[in-house]
């Protein structure tokens, strides 16, 4: 057969030898050097949570940057563990507990929590307060939530021990508050919150507190003396915050008005008495 002919197909044999002659000249030359930085990649199926991934791993398993950041992740969630405050409870755990109790299992996290209790009270009683802080945390950390009264307890009590630990009214407060919301009718909390409210100036609170604690025993000589002694204290408050407001909005004027020779004396305020509302009279020589 004459293969010189110009219209001859070309057997397949031919096709794939012409395809593959220059193959060899300009393939990549894998060298010593370069074979290290080729390496294959071998992906493996993983199975989290019954959901199928793919995770890249090294194909001789001496990956050198498959470790990078574990470390570092590690070191970061033992140092925010680290950084929680004493007194945090972490009631969205407490919440995922509490499903899988049975009754039985809730008694005896009761009579635990119940255990904790008394020992902060004795811790509180010998004047380690740091000790009865934590030891009240504890609790809250294991009674269940079903308890709300005896959980109300443990809030109260552990915002009388960080007022003597660390004067902390405010987080004290943030205590009373809880206890509260978890017993409506608990006066001591009402009482204790009351007092510090008002050693924080927080007079009107402070009022509507003491107010409260009459409506459960009407009888409470501490809330009945409060009610009658707050509102004079309160208008006091009032009238010097007016004072001081009217005395910055009258240097404020004055700043602007300066520029054209006028001042805040140049207006006169007088007070309807009928009203009580008030009208603004222009004098252009004040005295």
């Amino acid at each position: 057969m004459d293969n010189s002919c110009p219209n001859r197909l070309q057997s397949n044999e031919e096709i794939i030898e012409e395809l593959t002659r220059d193959l060899a000249e300009s393939a990549i030359k894998i060298t010593p050097e370069t074979e290290r930085t080729n390496e294959d990649l071998d992906f493996k199926e993983t199975s989290v949570d019954d959901k199928t991934t793919k995770s890249c791993t090294s194909g001789t398993n001496n990956d050198p940057f498959a470790d990078i950041g574990k470390d570092d992740q590690e070191s970061d969630d033992a140092t925010k563990v680290n950084e929680l405050p004493d007194d945090f409870v972490d009631e969205e755990a407490l919440k995922d507990r509490e499903v899988e109790l049975t009754d039985d299992q809730r008694e005896e996290l009761k009579k635990e929590a119940q255990y904790l209790k008394n020992e902060g009270n004795e811790l509180f009683k010998n004047g380690e307060y740091q000790k009865a802080m934590v030891t009240y945390t504890r609790g809250l950390q294991t009674c269940p939530l079903a308890f709300d009264k005896d959980r109300a307890i443990l809030y109260a009590n552990r915002a009388a021990s960080k007022i003597k630990y660390m004067d902390e009214k405010e987080s004290a407060i943030s205590d009373c508050t809880k206890a509260v919301e978890l017993n409506p009718s608990y006066v001591k909390a009402y009482l204790r919150r009351a007092l510090l409210y008002e050693e924080t100036d927080k007079l009107d609170e402070a009022l509507e507190d003491f107010k409260k604690i009459l409506t459960f025993d009407p009888a409470h000589s501490e809330a009945n003396y409060a009610v009658r002694r707050l509102p004079p204290l309160i208008a006091e408050r009032n009238e010097k915050l007016k004072t001081e407001m009217m005395g910055k909005l009258k240097d404020l004027g004055n700043l602007v008005l300066r520029p054209f020779g006028l001042s805040t004396d140049n207006f006169e305020l007088k007070q309807d008495p009928n009203s009580g509302g008030y009208s603004v009279n222009f004098t252009q020589n004040p005295r």
